[in-house]
């Protein structure tokens, strides 16, 4: 293992064999100019305001994390608010769109099978025959519809209407040999609101901004 180094001691003064100095360390300036007293002074400041606009830096990027950690706690709160409003605004539309709906079946049951028919007129034209099915209550009163829409559609075949006990309002089903199509309010408006809810929860937090006064 290596020796440590030894500094060799030493004097501030040396004196030569005359005892006259051969060496000293310089003294310490005891007087000064004005210009020096100003340039000290000048630099004294500047290292003190430079000293000073570190520290206010510092504060301030300190202030502005607080700002931001406590602004993003605030927006993080304001999205939880407004997907809550959004989804009790879209439960809202949904029961009454349900309601609504509703009470036009209930006026017009036979509106969504005359529109059925319509729709699939393409469909049924060749067709021999025509299965409807449908609640009691809508069976008691769709035989002349179902007659009038079919001939204003060019439906010659036969229509034969049953009944079907586990149907509600206006509910039915249409069996035209080579395809069958259905409509259920209630199921209809299930699947919406299944739709709906999927859709919302794939939204999350990352709807669109809210823009104050409606501006875009």
């Amino acid at each position: 293992m290596a020796e440590p180094l030894l500094e060799r001691f030493s004097f501030d003064t040396v004196f030569d064999g005359a005892g006259n100095v051969a060496h000293g360390a310089p003294r310490p300036k005891r007087y000064f100019t004005v210009d020096e007293v100003e340039a000290v002074r000048a630099r004294a400041f500047a290292d003190g305001e430079q000293k000073v606009l570190g520290e206010i830096s510092a504060l301030q990027a300190r202030a502005l994390a607080e700002i931001s950690k406590h602004a993003e706690h605030g927006l993080g709160s304001l999205a939880h608010v407004a997907h809550a409003h959004r989804e009790g605004s879209a439960a809202l539309a949904l029961a009454c769109a349900r309601a609504i709906t509703g009470e036009v079946l209930g006026l017009f049951p036979r509106a969504a099978l005359e529109s059925a028919l319509a729709a699939l007129a393409d469909e049924i034209e060749s067709e021999p025959r025509l299965i409807v099915s449908v609640s009691p209550a809508l069976a008691a009163v769709v035989g002349e519809t179902l007659s009038d829409t079919a001939a204003a559609i060019g439906f010659a075949g036969q229509i034969l209407v049953r009944e079907d006990a586990d149907r509600i309002g206006a509910a039915f089903t249409l069996d035209f040999g080579d395809g069958a199509a259905s409509f259920d309010p209630e199921d209809a408006a299930l699947r919406v609101g299944k739709a709906l809810e999927a859709a919302l929860a794939a939204e999350g937090m990352h709807a669109e901004p809210l823009h104050p006064g409606g501006e875009g």
